[in-house]
C-alpha cells in the first residue's frame, strides 16, 4: 500500500526566536547537510543529528514533532547553498564581452560545476528523490528555476542561435546537460561511457551543446 502524503502541517518548522536558539538552529541545519553528505537518508537519524551538531533532543523536538519535516528543513539549507552559487548565472560582469562560443562553454561549466562543488549532497537526493515524493516535488520546483535561469542567459545570445525556435532548443540543451550531470552524480562517471575527468567531462558537453545551439539547422 502506497504511503499516504503527509500533511502541511505535519511539516511546519517552528523557527526559534532568540539568537541562543537561532544558533543551535544553524548547528542543526549544517550538521544535518553533513549527515546526508556521509550517509543518505539512512544515516539522518535524530540520535546522529543531536550528536553532530551537540544539542540535546529537545532543541529538535522545540522546532518539530516530525523527523521527516526535519529533514525537509535540512534539504532546504542544502539547496539554498546550491542556490547560492547559481546567482553566478546572474551576475552581468560574468558574461560579458564573451563569443556565443565562449558564452555557452561558460554557461556548461557553470552548471557542471555546481554540481562538482555539490556532489556529496546531490548524489544522495538525487537517488532519494525516486522515493520521496516532496523531495521530489520540492526538486522539480528547483530545477525548472534553475533551466529558466540557465536559458535566459543563453537566450542572451538568442540572434546567433541558428535552431529555428532558439528557446526550445536552449531548453532541450539544458535539459541535456542537466541529465549527464545528474547520472555522473548519482551513478559515478562510467555507467554509460568510459570515465573521464571533470574538464574532459564539461568540455564534451560544452562542444555539444555549442555545436547544437550554433550549427545550421534545416528548416522546421
Amino acid at each position: 500500500m502506497a504511503t499516504p502524503p503527509a500533511r502541511t502541517d505535519d511539516l511546519a518548522i517552528r523557527r526559534p526566536r532568540q539568537e541562543r536558539t537561532r544558533q543551535a538552529w544553524a548547528r542543526i541545519l549544517d550538521a544535518g547537510v553533513a549527515l546526508i553528505e556521509e550517509g543518505g537518508y539512512e544515516a539522518f537519524t535524530i540520535a546522529a543529528l543531536c550528536e553532530k551538531a551537540q544539542v540535546p533532543p529537545r532543541a529538535l523536538y522545540d522546532r518539530t514533532t516530525s523527523k521527516d519535516a526535519l529533514f525537509l528543513a535540512v534539504y532546504e539549507h542544502g539547496i539554498a547553498r546550491i542556490t547560492a552559487d547559481e546567482r553566478a548565472f546572474a551576475r552581468p560582469d560574468r558574461w560579458q564581452d564573451l563569443t556565443p562560443e565562449e558564452l555557452i562553454t561558460a554557461a556548461v561549466t557553470e552548471l557542471t560545476g555546481l554540481f562538482r562543488r555539490h556532489a556529496a549532497f546531490l548524489r544522495h537526493i538525487v537517488l532519494l528523490s525516486g522515493a520521496h515524493p516532496e523531495v521530489l516535488r520540492r526538486g522539480r520546483a528547483h530545477v525548472h528555476t534553475l533551466a529558466d535561469t540557465f536559458t535566459a542567459r543563453l537566450l542572451s545570445v538568442r540572434d546567433h542561435i541558428t535552431h529555428p525556435d532558439p528557446e526550445t532548443a536552449v531548453r532541450q540543451c539544458f535539459a541535456t546537460v542537466f541529465a549527464a550531470c545528474v547520472v555522473r552524480t548519482a551513478h559515478g562517471p562510467d555507467l554509460a561511457t568510459p570515465p573521464v575527468d571533470h574538464d574532459t567531462f564539461t568540455a564534451h558537453l560544452a562542444l555539444t551543446a555549442t555545436r547544437s545551439l550554433l550549427a545550421t539547422h534545416p528548416a522546421a
